[in-house]
This record gives C-alpha cells, sequence and structure tokens, in this order.
C-alpha cells in the first residue's frame, strides 16, 4: 500500500516534471587542471512535489543545485542539461536567468544571516526582491513585505519589517528569507540546508510553514539537506548523492524502508535515533523515586563531594547599550556535574545554554551566584590565581571554522595551551600534538595543515584535540556536531564517548539535538528563557518529561522514519495548539 507521500509523487510524476536535470556534469578548475565536482546527475521535480537531494558533505548536492539558477563559481565548466519546463537554463543569457531568478525559481540560503544584507532592514530586502519583478510602487512593496512577513509567521510584522537582520533570531531570519523566496510566487523552490542549526522547536515550525506553503502555492520543492529527520518529514522522493554521482533514487517511504545502495544504509544507520514521543505525564505531585540505598540527603552530600562542576543561583545578565535596559540571560539556574559524568543541556535558541556554559569558562561574567570548578569558585578569580588555574577546564566550540585561527597549522592551534600555560617545552609539545591527533583520528604528519585543508568534521577533531591538550577535569562542548553530516557526526560522536570513557573528564554537553545527548547524557537539564524547568536522568526526563515544554521539545526532533514522523508531527502541532 502506498503511503500519502508516495500517492503525492506518483501524481507529481503524471502531471509532468517543472524542473529536469540530466547528466549535469560540473568541473571546477583547481591549480591549472579541470576536477569534476558533479558527474552524470539525472533527476526531476515534479509540479507540487518535494523532492530531497541528501549526501555528506562534499557530494554534490548544493552545486547541483546551485547550477539551477547559475550561482556556481565562474571557475565552473557545465555539460549536460538543465531544463525549466522546455526552457534549457544551462547557457540561458544574464538578462533571461535574471527573469526567472526569484520569480519563477526561487532559493532559500543555508544560512540567512550571511545571505541578508546586515545595512539593510528585512522588509527593504523583501521589498526590492518584489519591485525587481513587478511595477509596484515603494509603499506598496512595503505592504506586501508586511503581508509576506505575517504569511511566514513573523510575530508583529509591521514592527519586524523595520527590523535589521542582527535583530532577529535564527528562525525569524529563516522565516525573512522564506518571505523573500516566496514574494514571486515560484512555481520552485531550492531549499539547500534550510533548518540547519536550528532548534528542534524551531526546525518544526519552519518545516511546517514550508510544507503549508507548498501546499498553498502549489510549488515545486528541491530541498538539499543531510538531516534524514527532515527527509522523512517534508519529502515525497529522495535522491542520494555520493562523490558528485547520483547512488540511489526512490519514494521517501520505500527508502527509508528498504535502502537499496550501501552507502544509503550506512547514512540511515548513522542517524542519532531521538527518543520516542513523551508519554503520559506523571500525575500533579508525583515524586521521582528516591535511590534506596541511601536518604537524599546523603545522595546529595555524595553528589557534593564528587562534584567537577557546581553551579549555584547563577545569573548573567547583559548591560543595555545607551540608556536601554540590560537582558537578563539566565535566572538563578544550579546545576552539578559529577566526575566522569556527561550532563546534557537542552533548550530552545535563546533559552541561556550557551551563555551559561561561557560563564563558566569565563567568557560571560557572572552577574549573580557562583560558579564552583573541582571546589574552587572561578568567579571569584582573576588574573594571575585565574590563569593558573584555567587548564583544569576548556571548551569545545561550535564552529572550529571560527574558532581556529587560519593563520595557525592546526598542530600550533593544539599546541597553544601547552605553551601559553607553560606545560611543555616546544619539543614537548610537538610530541604531545602528534598524540593527540592520533586520539582523535587524524594521522600527526597533518600537523602542519591549514584549517581550511580540512573537511568540517576534521576540523571538529582538531578543536576536540586543542581542548583535550591539557588533560581537563571539565570540558565544556557547546553544539560541537550542530553542522555536521550524518555519518561525519557519528564518527565524532563515538570518538567522544570513547575519549570520555578513556580520560574520565567531566562535560556539560550543550545541544538542540536531543538524539545526540540521549546517546552521550547520564543527565539532561531542560532550559527555558534562561530558568531551568526540569533536570534528572536522561532516560526518565526524555522518556517522561513532567513538563509540557519538555514534551513539547521531544516530540518536535524529526525522526528517520516517515511513518513515525507523520505522527510525531500531529503530536507536536496538538501540543503547539493546546
Amino acid at each position: 500500500m502506498s503511503t500519502a507521500a508516495e500517492a503525492a509523487g506518483e501524481k507529481a510524476a503524471a502531471a509532468g516534471p517543472v524542473l529536469t536535470v540530466e547528466r549535469l556534469s560540473v568541473d571546477f578548475r583547481v591549480a591549472g587542471e579541470w576536477t569534476p565536482a558533479v558527474r552524470d546527475v539525472s533527476f526531476t521535480v515534479g509540479r507540487g512535489e518535494v523532492v530531497a537531494l541528501v549526501g555528506e558533505s562534499g557530494s554534490g548536492k548544493s552545486v547541483s543545485s546551485m547550477s539551477v539558477l547559475g550561482l556556481v563559481a565562474g571557475s565552473a565548466r557545465h555539460r549536460g542539461s538543465i531544463r525549466f519546463h522546455d526552457t534549457e537554463l544551462l547557457g540561458l543569457g544574464h538578462e533571461a536567468l535574471r527573469s526567472i531568478r526569484g520569480k519563477r525559481i526561487a532559493m532559500i540560503f543555508q544560512e540567512p544571516m550571511t545571505a541578508l544584507n546586515p545595512v539593510y532592514t528585512v522588509g527593504r530586502q523583501i521589498a526590492e526582491a518584489i519591485r525587481c519583478h513587478e511595477q509596484v510602487s515603494r509603499a506598496g512593496a512595503r505592504a506586501r513585505a508586511i503581508e509576506l512577513l505575517t504569511k511566514v509567521g513573523i510575530p508583529e510584522p509591521e514592527r519586524r519589517v523595520d527590523s535589521y537582520p542582527h535583530q532577529l533570531s535564527g528562525g525569524q531570519r529563516q522565516r525573512a528569507m522564506i518571505a523573500m523566496a516566496i514574494s514571486g510566487n515560484p512555481e520552485v523552490i531550492i531549499a539547500d540546508e534550510p533548518t540547519t542549526a536550528l532548534d528542534v522547536t524551531v526546525q518544526a515550525e519552519i518545516l511546517d510553514l514550508l510544507r503549508g506553503l507548498q501546499q498553498d502555492l502549489g510549488s515545486a520543492v528541491l530541498i538539499i539537506t543531510h538531516d534524514m529527520g527532515v527527509v522523512a518529514d517534508l519529502a515525497d522522493r529522495v535522491v542520494v548523492m555520493k562523490q558528485g554521482e547520483v547512488v540511489e533514487e526512490a519514494p521517501v517511504g520505500r527508502l527509508f524502508a528498504a535502502p537499496r545502495h550501501e552507502y544509503t544504509r550506512r547514512l540511515l544507520a548513522a542517524v542519532p535515533k531521538p527518543p520516542p514521543p513523551p508519554a503520559t505525564p506523571p500525575l500533579p505531585g508525583e515524586a521521582a523515586p528516591v535511590p534506596a540505598a541511601e536518604s537524599q540527603a546523603e545522595a546529595d552530600a555524595a553528589a557534593e563531594k564528587r562534584a567537577a562542576l557546581r553551579v549555584r543561583d547563577l545569573e548573567v545578565e547583559y548591560p543595555g547599550r545607551l540608556g536601554r535596559k540590560g537582558f537578563k540571560a539566565v535566572h538563578g539556574v544550579s546545576l552539578t556535574i559529577g566526575k566522569g559524568e556527561v550532563l546534557g543541556l537542552v533548550g530552545e535558541s535563546g533559552s541561556g545554554k550557551s551563555t551559561i556554559g561561557r560563564a563558566v569558562v569565563g567568557l560571560a561574567r557572572a552577574t549573580g551566584g557562583s560558579v564552583e570548578v573541582c571546589g574552587t569558585d572561578v568567579t571569584g578569580l582573576s588574573g594571575r590565581r585565574l590563569r593558573a588555574f584555567r587548564p583544569t577546564y576548556s571548551m569545545v566550540f561550535q564552529d572550529p571554522g571560527a574558532s581556529l585561527n587560519p593563520r595557525w597549522s592546526i598542530g600550533a592551534s593544539i599546541a597553544a595551551p601547552l605553551l601559553v600555560n607553560r606545560a611543555a617545552d616546544r619539543t614537548a609539545a610537538h610530541a604531545r600534538v602528534a598524540e593527540l591527533l592520533e586520539q582523535v583520528e587524524l594521522p600527526a604528519r597533518w600537523a602542519s595543515r591549514f584549517p581550511h585543508e580540512l573537511s568540517g568534521g576534521q576540523r571538529q577533531r582538531v578543536g576536540i584535540a586543542r581542548a583535550l591538550a591539557l588533560e581537563p577535569e571539565l570540558l565544556i562542548a557547546d553544539e560541537p556536531t550542530s553542522a555536521l553530516d550524518v555519518s561525519v557526526q557519528a564518527t565524532v560522536l563515538r570518538l567522544f564517548r570513547e575519549l570520555q570513557d578513556r580520560m574520565g573528564f567531566a562535560c556539560l554537553f550543550i545541544s538542540h539535538d536531543l538524539g545526540v545527548v540521549e546517546l552521550l547524557a547520564h543527565e539532561v537539564a531542560v532550559l527555558r528563557n534562561g530558568r531551568l524547568v526540569e533536570h534528572g536522568p536522561a532516560r526518565e526526563v526524555l522518556a517522561r518529561p513532567r513538563t509540557d515544554y519538555t514534551r513539547r521539545l521531544v516530540a518536535a526532533a524529526p525522526v528517520p522514519d516517515p511513518v513515525q514522523q507523520a505522527e510525531r508531527r500531529r503530536l507536536w502541532r496538538e501540543m503547539a495548539a493546546a
């Protein structure tokens, strides 16, 4: 029996393709030679159909999709055919392509903060997109921009139309990008990783928005993603790419139920499975179980004795500017992490997760409460005393491309903590760098390479190696796998778990991916608007959450199974509407 998605795909196929890519090959000129990036790629997208283009980083997904609108770098060479209805797009003149780009085929880019112009308001940018294709006054374009912002669910659109990109949250910026993309009622929408690095609830909202718009506009959608949960949620048909070639194509239900290619099976196996939809919440007043062997007071005393991190009534407030009131990001949060344990810190964007992590390592100033690392109150340390204590803890940042110095070799970056803290001379540091690279499964001979010569997953391993250089007792990991494709993420997570088991460091693991948190964490703490709303053993919190907010978080996490995801989507909508 065919699923609803398969039926939609069959209907779109019967109506004929609106976009046809046939034997597309793309080469780039590197060091005087042509290097292939895409080889003989063929697929179609039917009217009203959602086709997902999936694969690891470097598989050719984005190059294939960018070629549709002629957005690939000028050094590229194209062969094959890309047809929009009966119009051949490859080789089409600039003016003719410009009349199609943005009006009949629109693009939603991966990172709206870089795709939106930071010096113009979002309303002006949407209005400019409208006026490029329609004869309309400035006032008319502004009114249409407000209408579009309303359609994509931006709160207070009459006010937000005059906001700059940096004044919007990540989810709001992505909605503004979608508003710009649909301003011309396009027949085809190309969405390149539209939910990367968004928290689960915002991701669920964006996917719901895309699904609703696709149905309202009747547009075909080509979505490029490495998130198989997103594919299960949105796609009718899936095209799997590996190293520039298509290795499998199938309706979404068939692909997830019985993938034919070994590479597709590996991709699906690498996805961390989010916790199941939350069970019935406990009755009001129902208490969590108390350890049988000891009283709660004795358990608390034991935890106090072995704590690697103790955060007590932490408050962090950012000062206002130009006479404006300050913003309190963290309100009286208390956490304890035992030595050798992993605490997962979860919540939506803006909930205060990263602020707490930065406060622990001194990158954000605590305005109230205390932070103790291995029994020492670090909020009271400064100058030489703080520098002497800093080797006790370290941090793995979300984006290794931004946290690694592009002018330093990776060996120099890993050696820096050893040399700055005078933990080793240059000879010993060189040997330690080689050892650390081997521990994170990178060849020691790569020490002379620079960050741009490594993939995203390899750079993240370098970030982990640098953080472990001084063998810290506490590690803060801030979204260390959020932008990695699933197979690279699986490798990094396996490596992280092995290193944590072997070295025994405590870890504050900050993430919006509940599947990753359930895989790694012993306990979970849930934040909302800077306040701790739930805290307990990982399996208990994620399987039987006590608050509606946590239940919504769990239900919003997409799973790589179209049937299960349809049920989760229904459950999430019910919770969101309640």
